[in-house]
C-alpha cells in the first residue's frame, strides 16, 4: 500500500518540467511551488530510485545519463496517461486536416493500403501525406505527425512505437545471373552495393563474418535519398541493396528479388515510431485518432 501513496506521475511531471525549463526555479514558478520544494521533490525521487538524476551547480543543471533515460521514459508515460484520460472522457468527433510526414517505403507498403479504412472511420478528417526520407522539423513544416525509422534522438517529440523490422540484403535474379551470388562477406568487394545517401543513414552494412561483427561500406554506382527508389533500383538489377524486410516481402514472394548472404545477417531490427510535438494540453481528436489507428492497423514487422 505504501507504494500506492507515492504520486509517481506527479513526480515525473515536476522532474520533466525541471529538465525542460532548465532549473528548479523556473519549474517552481510553473507549478506555483517554491524552488526548495521542487528541489526536495527531485531529491526524494533520486533517493527512491537509488540514483542521481541531475548534477546541480550554481549556474546550471545537467542531466546524468540515468537522468536522461528517466526523462525520456517519463514524458512517454505522461503522454500515455493523458491519452488514456482523454480517450475515456472525450466524445469529441475527429474533424479537420492532418499533415502526416512519412518515409516513402512505409507510406507505400504499410500506410497506403489502410488509408481508405481510416477515412471511412473518420469521414470528417482529411489527410495531407508527404513522403520524404529526410528528418524534418515538425514545427517548421507545420506537420502534425511524422513516421520515422531508426533510432530516435533526444528531443521534445513524443514517440509511439509502431513496431520493428528486420533488414535484408537483396538482389534481382538478373543481377545475380550477370555477376554471380556472393557466398561470403569478402566476396561483397566484387559487387555493386547501392544504398542511401541521406545524412542519418549508417556508415555501412552490419554483418557477421565467421561469427564476428563487421561493417561493410556501401560502395556502389548509385545512391538515393529515397528507400522506395532504392528498392526499384534493386529490382531493376542495378546492384545489391539492404532494405527493410516489409518493403521487399512481396518482391521476394514474386521472384523479383532474392535474399543474399542470409547466413551473415546479424538479425538487427530497425524500429519505426510515430512522433509528434509534446506541447502540453490535450491532443486534438483528429491527431489522437490517427495515432491510435496507426498503432492498430499500420504496424510494421
Amino acid at each position: 500500500m505504501a507504494r500506492l501513496e507515492i504520486n509517481r506521475s506527479g513526480e515525473m511531471e515536476v522532474f520533466a518540467r525541471v529538465v525542460e525549463l532548465g532549473g528548479f526555479s523556473a519549474a517552481a514558478r510553473a507549478f506555483r511551488m517554491t524552488p526548495s520544494a521542487v528541489s526536495k521533490l527531485v531529491a526524494r525521487l533520486e533517493a527512491r530510485l537509488g540514483t542521481r538524476l541531475v548534477n546541480r551547480s550554481t549556474r546550471k543543471l545537467q542531466l546524468t545519463p540515468e537522468g536522461g533515460i528517466f526523462y525520456e521514459r517519463s514524458i512517454r508515460v505522461l503522454a500515455d496517461l493523458d491519452e488514456a484520460e482523454r480517450s475515456a472522457s472525450s466524445s469529441e468527433s475527429p474533424t479537420g486536416r492532418i499533415r502526416l510526414n512519412t518515409n516513402a517505403s512505409y507510406g507505400t507498403h504499410i500506410l497506403a493500403p489502410v488509408v481508405p479504412e481510416f477515412l471511412a472511420r473518420y469521414p470528417g478528417v482529411t489527410l495531407n501525406i508527404v513522403h520524404t526520407d529526410a528528418v524534418i522539423d515538425l514545427m517548421e513544416e507545420r506537420t502534425d505527425v511524422a513516421v520515422r525509422a531508426g533510432p530516435l534522438k533526444s528531443s521534445n517529440l513524443i514517440a509511439r512505437k509502431l513496431g520493428a523490422t528486420r533488414m535484408t540484403i537483396v538482389a534481382a535474379p538478373s543481377y545475380l545471373k550477370r555477376f554471380g551470388e556472393p557466398k561470403s562477406v569478402a566476396e561483397l568487394d566484387d559487387h555493386n552495393r547501392i544504398g542511401l545517401c541521406y545524412a542519418r543513414t549508417i556508415e555501412g552494412w552490419p554483418l557477421l563474418d565467421d561469427g564476428q561483427a563487421v561493417t561493410v561500406p556501401i560502395v556502389g554506382s548509385t545512391q538515393t535519398s529515397d528507400g522506395e527508389a532504392l528498392r526499384h533500383l534493386a529490382v531493376a538489377g542495378v546492384g545489391l541493396a539492404r532494405l527493410a524486410t516489409f518493403t521487399v516481402r512481396e518482391d521476394i514472394r514474386a521472384g523479383r528479388l532474392r535474399p543474399v548472404l542470409e547466413e551473415s545477417n546479424p538479425g538487427d531490427l530497425e524500429e519505426v515510431h510515430a512522433v509528434y510535438l509534446g506541447q502540453g494540453g490535450p491532443l486534438p481528436a483528429r491527431i489522437r485518432a490517427l495515432l491510435d489507428f496507426l498503432g492498430e492497423k499500420a504496424r510494421v514487422g
